[in-house]
Parts: C-alpha cells; structure tokens; sequence
C-alpha cells in the first residue's frame, strides 16, 4: 500500500497521540500514557525541540507515525534513536512501517548519524521479524535501566 510519508506538525499531534494510545493498548499499559497533546507540542515544536516524527498518511487521515530524536554516544557521537514506529492496526503488514523506517534512517544518513538505534519489546514477534528482515542487529548484552518521574523526585 503506498502512503505519503511525510514530517509531522502541530496540527498532526492529536491523530500522533491516538496512535500513541493504540500501541498502549497493543502493549498492554494503556494506563502508563501520561503525555497530552500539549506536552507533545511543547516538546516537539518548542524552543528546544526533543523529538521530531514522520507521519503516513492515506487518503487524508494518519495510519502510522516515527517518532525520533539525537542522543549522542561518548564512544561514536551523534545518534538517532527511533523511539516508536507504531501503524493503526488495520494498516499493519501493508509496508507503511518500512517506509516509515526508511524516513527515518534517511535522516540518520543525512545527519551522518554513527548509528540508528531502537528497542523492541522481547515478546513483540511481528516487530523483531519486521526488523530481521531489515537486517537488524540485536544486542543482547545490554540492559536497559530508567527512573520514573516520581523516583527522580527523590533526588
């Protein structure tokens, strides 16, 4: 299926959020989304951006985003890391996630990015075949670590 793949704007976030909701849902923690419309904007659009997306878009309405950003590496330097692909599921296994994943790592190579990185969840099949066959590394040697909000409040 072909879709228009595009970068996302402020009048995109509320269709980005929904999408953001399904894949909650699709991971079961649908209560664990605690990000709105307005913090997407404020991070996304404002004065020191801290994510930017592609959308796909089919016939006028959003089937899937890539959400993106820089991090660096004190080893290699300067990064994209693919936070999420996510596809509304009655668009999923039609291509729009590879060309998604190909909007993504043009921009990687344009910013002549050391690397693309993400991660997918160990029980998330359709997704670590997905990224097989893009010919994905997966490391198993490292082990993710993170702090909630209200566990940083105690620092």
């Amino acid at each position: 299926m072909i879709s228009l793949i595009r970068k996302g704007t402020k009048e995109d976030l509320p269709a980005a959020l929904e999408l953001i909701k399904e894949l909650a849902r699709y991971e079961n923690a649908p209560d664990e989304v605690t990000v709105t419309v307005e913090i997407l904007e404020k991070d996304g659009f404002g004065a020191q951006p801290a994510f930017d997306f592609f959308v796909a878009e089919i016939q006028g309405n959003i089937s899937g985003i890539a959400l993106y950003y820089t991090k660096y590496s004190t080893w290699k330097g300067k990064c994209i890391f693919l936070e999420d692909i996510i596809i509304t599921e009655k668009f999923r296994k039609k291509g729009i996630g590879n060309q998604l994943f190909n909007a993504v790592a043009n921009v990687a190579k344009a910013l002549n990015s050391e690397r693309l990185e993400w991660q997918v969840l160990e029980w998330n099949d359709p997704a670590i075949q997905f990224y097989k066959k893009l010919g994905s590394n997966f490391d198993n040697e490292w082990i993710n670590c993170k702090l909630t909000k209200q566990q940083l409040d105690m620092y």
